[in-house]
């Protein structure tokens, strides 16, 4: 279902004007040099709250994976995720972006925004970083955040009386990385808490033994000069890529945190477990699209990788304003989507959708730490399958 969103050409020509009006020249010129990785202006959707939730605000950082090279930046920067000419100006609002109360019952009357990603670092680059040889790249990400937040603030963010950061898979790992700043931003008497859909990436071998995931945001951290958004305290004791993984970033977030991911994350095996190139025969080819196609060796591997993902998010399991939703499924982002937020064949745990979940947690109705059995035990599973024809 489509709403009537805000176009996006003329957001992007409000969040101008608004500068030049309201801001310092300084200021203005940050504005006008904040784009995505082609040079474009980022934008956002937005969908305003009524009735109690007109003070209330959600926003949701799109998710798209990173880049780590010149040579995949310029790939990005033709499609959706590296230029907003490419982006929909009408997208669906579903989930936890829906205004139906059927669909989203704690935060469907809220003020909703979804930030368009198009940095290709978690909105945490910077152009400190670009290079001056003649490679039309931005890295403009934290100035991407820095500008958009102070558009919404301007907009009513600034008095709100609940609020929530949220995002999927890159858009997650952007929600840890700002999600205290976010808090910093907003009245002290507010509730705010920030909610990490698919963004808990681990800093684990892949089946050869080799560090793919952490050499590959190695390669993303130096490119875009990342380790400027990170929490100086992780930087200062170890190598900065290390202190993009959550399992570091974690440690240092003072706003109550949510994380909901799957056990089994069908990209993070697909990229970080048993990456293309650490399977050359093929073997895990099958399982890597199915979980049903596992045998019982592959089944195992997949048993310790949940293993490293309830360990890396043990802090929370003792943080008592902190909660999670952990379930046996092969999938990935679960909270913009109807189907796996809040629907009549939602995964459940413990007889409660993500929806329920995150609804008591944030309005503190039950304490909520979820932890799925291992598969192949939930019945109520979304396993995603790619060995079957789309």
């Amino acid at each position: 279902m489509y709403f009537s969103l805000i176009s996006l050409f003329l957001r992007l020509l409000y969040i101008s004007q608004q500068v030049m009006l309201h801001s310092s020249i300084n200021n203005c010129q940050s504005w006008l040099l904040t784009v995505c990785l082609d040079g474009s202006l980022p934008g956002y959707h937005f969908q305003k709250g009524f009735g109690s939730g007109s003070n209330n605000w959600l926003l949701h950082i799109e998710g798209g994976g990173w880049c780590n090279s010149i040579e995949t930046c310029e790939i990005r920067k033709r499609t959706a995720l590296g230029s907003s000419k490419y982006m929909d100006p009408l997208i669906p609002f579903d989930g936890i972006l829906s205004h139906q109360s059927s669909q989203n019952p704690d935060f469907y009357n809220w003020n909703i925004v979804k930030m368009r990603y198009c940095d290709g670092a978690s909105l945490a680059g910077h152009p400190e970083s670009e290079f001056k040889n003649g490679t039309k790249l931005f890295f403009r990400g934290q100035l991407i955040w820095e500008a958009i937040m102070s558009e919404l603030l301007s907009l009513g963010l600034s008095k709100a009386k609940q609020a929530l950061l949220t995002g999927c898979s890159a858009g997650g790992l952007a929600t840890l990385i700002h999600c205290d700043d976010f808090r910093a931003h907003l009245p002290k008497d507010a509730t705010v808490k920030c909610l990490a859909d698919a963004g808990f990436f681990l800093d684990e071998p892949d089946i050869l033994g080799n560090r793919t995931m952490s050499n590959f945001y190695h390669d993303v951290v130096q490119l875009q000069g990342v380790a400027k958004s990170l929490h100086k305290n992780c930087i200062t004791e170890m190598e900065p890529s290390k202190c993009i993984f959550p399992q570091q970033i974690i440690k240092n977030i003072r706003t109550p945190l949510f994380i909901v991911n799957p056990a089994y994350d069908f990209w993070q095996i697909q990229h970080v477990l048993v990456p293309a190139g650490s399977d050359p025969d093929g073997y895990w080819r099958r399982c890597r699209l199915s979980i049903q196609k596992c045998d019982s060796t592959q089944i195992e591997n997949l048993q310790g990788f949940r293993s490293s993902l309830l360990k890396a998010v043990g802090k929370l399991q003792h943080d008592k304003e902190g909660g999670m939703f952990i379930n046996s499924c092969f999938v990935h982002c679960q909270t913009w989507m109807a189907e796996t937020w809040h629907s009549s064949n939602s995964p459940r745990i413990n007889n409660k959708t993500i929806a329920e979940s995150v609804g008591d947690w944030y309005f503190n109705r039950k304490v909520t730490k979820e932890i799925d059995c291992p598969y192949p035990c939930n019945p109520t599973c979304y396993h995603m399958d790619f060995t079957q024809p789309s």
